[in-house]
């Protein structure tokens, strides 16, 4: 069971923040809807939420229907800072193993030892341009590594916090890449194969007018782990409203014309006069949360009771598809996790009940949804299909 200092923390988180923890517990991918008109303050207030609660790096991808897969590869990434200063002093191994072993150590200045060589020195040339018996002419020595006062910046690497904004406007072809992505943990460029951290987390936002219609294509719908509907009017934006009150925010807002756009926040280095920011949840609450979410346990009672709800939606008369295989592990995981988000040791009927609502939401397809009405079982027995829909106006 988590200590007390630790559930107090885990009280204390928004509905974001407990939706990006069960994620990163279970190190799986989620699915966030609101309203179109909020999808940009939602991307923002998702970035101040990995940055400060949980010291991530965001980047969010702009999707629409004309993205392509360049577009999309190149917004996982984000530059990573330049080394700079000399070089340890314990990096002093030469380039290139014709490095003539007896010239003298650019930063010792003086001979290298024999016992360093793994074949005996041979005999210092009589002249200059002379040729040594083993390794060719003396004059050519390669320039040491340990001379460079300067290293490159690195190459920029997939980011911990991606936040794909519409990601059911672009293509089928990108939909399918971010499926490949959360499936092998990489994605392909022209140039590399870059591999997400171990900390990794997709977010898709979706701006719907209903959380039923918060979708993306059925493979990757059916690959996240959880969903979840924010009324931005109801719960608000607790972070972005407290940086956009300090009369020194610096805080960019997502404008609708642009293809890909990193968030600002948090993402650029601190001066070194200045600390780091403690994140609310730290790497070991996490590690804390996964151990315990294995630990808990499952009564066979309540093992029968989930399955009797998994049973009972995959029967329904107005439930045409959704209730898949991949859908109950989802489910059996995250009763797991909010047992232990909870404090308890096992889980219980009504955690089950909450689990249900956020892994089959965005999952289950309604009878009359997209003209599927010709599958409900009264109209295939000659029941009018305006009659039924008009019984099940309402549902879902």
């Amino acid at each position: 069971m988590a200590d007390e200092q630790l559930l107090d923390k885990i009280r204390s988180l928004s509905d974001l923040e407990l939706a990006t923890l069960l994620c990163l517990v279970a190190r799986e991918h989620c699915l966030i809807g609101t309203l179109p008109d909020y999808v940009d303050e939602l991307a923002e207030e998702l970035c101040l939420v990995a940055s400060k609660t949980f010291n991530l790096t965001p980047a969010i991808i702009n999707c629409h229907s004309h993205a392509t897969l360049d577009e999309f590869a190149t917004g996982l990434l984000v530059p990573q800072p330049a080394r700079g200063g000399p070089p340890s002093p314990s990096h002093t191994r030469s380039a290139s193993p014709y490095h003539l072993r007896h010239e003298p150590s650019s930063t010792t200045g003086g001979p290298s030892s024999s016992g360093g060589s793994y074949f005996p020195s041979p005999a210092p040339p009589s002249r200059p341009g002379a040729f040594s018996p083993r390794i060719g002419p003396a004059a050519i020595v390669p320039s040491s590594p340990s001379t460079t006062t300067h290293q490159p910046a690195q190459q920029p690497q997939i980011a911990n916090f991606i936040l794909a904004k519409n990601l059911h406007l672009a293509p089928r072809a990108v939909q399918i890449q971010a499926l490949e992505l959360l499936r092998t943990r990489r994605i392909f460029t022209r140039t590399s194969v870059q591999t997400a951290p171990k900390q990794f987390l997709f977010i898709a936002i979706i701006g719907a007018p209903s959380p039923t219609q918060a979708r993306v294509t059925p493979h990757l719908n059916d690959f996240f782990y959880l969903s979840h509907w924010h009324d931005v009017e109801k719960d608000g934006l607790d972070h972005l409203d407290a940086e956009l009150s300090r009369p020194d925010d610096n805080i960019s807002v997502a404008s609708s014309d642009s293809i890909i756009k990193r968030s600002s926040s948090g993402l650029g280095p601190l001066p070194d006069h200045e600390p780091a920011p403690q994140p609310h949840m730290t790497e070991d609450d996490i590690s804390l949360l996964s151990q315990l979410t294995t630990l808990a346990c499952v009564d066979v009672d309540v093992l029968r009771y989930q399955m009797n709800v998994v049973s009972h939606l995959r029967i329904h008369r107005a439930v045409v598809g959704g209730v898949t295989p991949q859908a109950t592990r989802c489910l059996g995981n995250l009763c797991k996790s909010l047992a232990a988000l909870h404090g308890l040791g096992f889980v219980t009927a009504s955690l089950v009940g909450l689990a249900v609502r956020k892994v089959y939401g965005h999952r289950i397809v309604i009878v009359g949804e997209g003209g599927m009405m010709e599958r409900e079982r009264s109209v295939q027995w000659g029941s009018e299909g305006e009659a039924v829909g008009a019984v099940m106006g309402g549902w879902g």
